[in-house]
């Protein structure tokens, strides 16, 4: 009789995980994600034959942290996309922030007072958002519409025409100069605030609430999902993240106007939707917005390079945002075309 050999299932799993991943890497790279990846090293490739100085680690720093808060605000408007809503008003909580710290500090009170009230500002900004469209029910669009041009009020009225410096060396060597390594304070909190948004989105059970709601309300509902609470928290968490970009910016700039982070929304929203989430909500990846944030950040350095023009510059990336939107659908034509001819 032949002897069976027993194999320990425990064995199996290591390489069965592997196989799934490999095929789960393998699909994305055969969908958008995998253009957006050629898109990307193709730019690479052409910026760094241009310029011997393209891929040297200070460069490559510098490209980040030039766009650093608007990256921010792309992983949790991510988050709210990805759960069919918008926020059009991270840019104006930015500012508003910003300039909440520049008055108090301005009139006497200490930085590190002037930095927690502009964090209480951002919460209160995101918790106001949250309670008009989770618990009252309003269009997001409407409501953080409201929202760009009343925090941008405020900022401004807080402010006028002014420009607000002198803050402590201790503030602005926080945004300029490196905190670990090459690393700026920036830079380390993006890398922070992608891992828990990874963890979130992908090993959590409130991740898994944010694509079922996006995908239907009604359906999370009725399995006993919190949708107004999943909708205030992701509101909240985007007022805070959207202070905490204001008080970077201001670090790094060293300066507080009241029109700052102007159009940062716009930059931001780009960076997810070209990265394949859908604006519908539901579907989307922030591996996607991650290869659209490189793609953007190494395109603007690449035509800055050549010596493009800042608006030209914002033309090409808007083309990109509208292919964005386009090249899906056709595809997704297509394969219905073909399938019932079939």
């Amino acid at each position: 009789m032949k002897s069976v050999q027993s194999v320990d299932p425990l064995s199996e799993k290591p390489a069965a995980r592997m196989t799934d991943l490999l095929s789960a890497v393998w699909a994305r790279l055969r969908g958008w994600e995998g253009l957006l990846l050629l898109l990307l090293l193709v730019v690479i490739a052409v910026n760094a034959a241009r310029s011997p100085f393209y891929l040297s680690v200070g460069n490559q720093i510098n490209l980040f942290q030039l766009s650093i808060e608007k990256i921010i605000l792309a992983l949790v408007l991510a988050l709210i996309i990805i759960n069919a809503e918008i926020d059009l008003s991270v840019a104006s909580v930015m500012g508003l922030s910003a300039c909440t710290l520049a008055f108090l500090f301005e009139k006497g009170v200490p930085a590190q007072w002037g930095i927690l009230a502009a964090l209480g500002v951002g919460l209160l900004c995101g918790a106001f958002n949250g309670f008009w469209i989770a618990r009252i029910g309003l269009p997001s669009l409407a409501v953080t519409l409201a929202g760009l041009i009343g925090y941008r009020g405020v900022a401004r009225i807080l402010l006028e025409d002014r420009s607000i410096t002198g803050f402590p060396a201790w503030f602005n060597r926080l945004g300029q100069q490196p905190l670990i390594g090459p690393l700026p304070l920036s830079l380390i909190i993006f890398f922070v605030l992608l891992s828990v948004a990874l963890i979130l989105l992908q090993s959590s059970a409130f991740g898994r609430y944010i694509y079922v709601i996006g995908n239907s309300r009604d359906v999370a509902r009725y399995s006993g999902v919190k949708v107004a609470r999943v909708k205030f928290l992701l509101f909240v968490a985007s007022g805070f993240i959207a202070a905490l970009a204001g008080l970077l910016l201001a670090a790094r700039l060293g300066a507080v106007r009241g029109n700052m982070a102007e159009g940062f929304e716009l930059d931001a929203i780009t960076m997810v939707l070209l990265g394949g989430v859908s604006i519908f909500g539901g579907s989307g990846t922030l591996f996607g917005v991650g290869l659209a944030i490189l793609l953007i950040l190494n395109l603007r350095n690449g035509m800055s390079l050549m010596n493009v023009t800042g608006n030209t510059q914002t033309g090409v990336i808007g083309a990109l945002l509208i292919l964005s939107v386009l090249i899906p659908n056709w595809l997704q034509s297509a394969r219905g075309i073909w399938r019932r001819r079939r």
